[in-house]
């Protein structure tokens, strides 16, 4: 999507909030309808009768009729998509919408195309029961049938319209690059360039634990701690606007500069699930250490350095040019002799092969063996033992 920001003034901050709050409302009484489906009932309402449920409800109820029909209409048809997608196995159940979490509604129809340019810099789209509301264009507007107004935790509004941007295109220079993806370095290339992806910085991370110190000792549900909470979801904004800004230079460099780009085959949720507790058999009810406070950190590093939206935006960018590797033992392979054992391995970053003596950057020469397609091949220093007097085996065999 193209996702631009958009300025309202605070009256007409107040008229997209109740459009948040109609359209929250009204998909969570769809799922609750939807829900409420049990063998020995009939079928739950589909779309159709939602419609003509929603007209009733609308000439009962005054702060539902003040909301934009095409809004709670449009999330009855989200809904209704959510739940065809569900039952085709793409996505997962549609899930309750809460206050502050979820905060957006969607316009389609022919009320998407009423955006006026006003200056090089600016211009406004009519939001229904809104009125023109300004937004500042960062790029083209794309020519979309919908767009999508959202309001993050910290409290800023986004326009985002439907419409896919065209891949980039190759070099045509035949060049292939791999990219190794670490905590200390966010991504290394065969190239020997090692790019680190932006986070807090010390001040930042001092304010944040003044906050969340401050945070702590606040009266649940007073509007001290309201604060609190916009000032710290504000610094990781902040935050995560370097991570998708890093991550989008640098997945288009990639895209342009090179033809193929190899990357590890990681799967990031399991690389960051929280480790098992450990029961003591000596003492019934307790645990053993099993070590979470450094795992926590290690997956705080993990989803800080942007593994999985560098290789999502790459394989958008670069549709059909991004291959997998798979990650075993490329960071103990020599990328010149082939060798691979642990000791070539002497810390983070140094790399010394003990058969060849060849000396790099650790995660540059892991990246160096992706973009060779080493790691498919690779093998353990020990040979698998097996006899020569052996004769061949085919493949198909047992």
């Amino acid at each position: 999507m193209s996702r631009f920001r958009m300025y309202p003034t605070p009256a007409q901050q107040d008229a997209l909030i109740d459009q948040c709050r109609h359209a929250r409302s009204v998909w969570n009484l769809a799922l609750e309808q939807w829900s409420m489906w049990t063998r020995d009932k009939g079928p739950t309402p589909r779309f159709p009768e939602q419609c003509r449920q929603l007209t009733e409800a609308r000439a009962v109820f005054g702060w539902l009729r003040a909301g934009s029909n095409t809004v709670q209409q449009q999330a009855l048809r989200d809904f209704d998509q959510a739940v065809k997608s569900f039952y085709a196995g793409t996505h997962r159940r549609p899930t309750w919408r809460k206050a502050g979490l979820h905060e957006g509604f969607r316009i389609v129809g022919a009320q998407a195309i009423r955006i006026e340019q006003v200056s090089r810099k600016w211009a406004q789209v009519l939001v229904p029961k809104v009125g023109w509301v300004r937004f500042r264009t960062s790029r083209a507007i794309p020519a979309a049938k919908s767009y999508r107004v959202t309001r993050d935790r910290a409290g800023r509004w986004h326009l985002a319209f439907a419409a896919i941007p065209e891949p980039i295109r190759a070099s045509g220079a035949g060049r292939i690059v791999g990219v190794d993806r670490g905590v200390a370095v966010s991504a290394a290339l065969s190239t020997g360039e090692l790019l680190s992806c932006p986070g807090f910085s010390d001040r930042e991370l001092e304010r944040l634990k003044h906050l969340q110190r401050r945070l702590a000792r606040c009266r649940p549900g007073s509007n001290r701690r309201l604060r609190g909470k916009m000032a710290i979801a504000k610094l990781y904004a902040r935050a995560r606007d370097r991570l998708k800004d890093w991550a989008e230079k640098v997945s288009t460099d990639l895209a342009r500069r090179f033809d193929v780009i190899r990357v590890e085959d990681l799967h990031i949720p399991h690389m960051t699930r929280r480790p098992k507790p450990k029961p003591d058999p000596e003492r019934p009810g307790a645990y053993l250490p099993n070590r979470r406070r450094a795992k926590a950190r290690l997956n705080r590093g993990i989803l800080a350095n942007g593994w999985g939206a560098l290789v999502r935006r790459l394989e958008q960018k670069a549709p059909g040019r991004v291959e997998k590797v798979r990650p075993a033992y490329t960071s103990q392979t020599c990328s010149v002799c082939g060798h691979c054992t642990p000791e070539n391995r002497k810390s983070q970053a140094v790399f010394r092969c003990v058969a060849c003596g060849h000396q790099a950057h650790a995660d540059a020469n892991a990246a160096t063996n992706i973009a060779a397609g080493r790691a498919v091949g690779a093998r353990r220093e020990t040979p698998v033992r097996v006899s020569p007097k052996r004769e061949p085996q085919h493949a198909t065999s047992a």
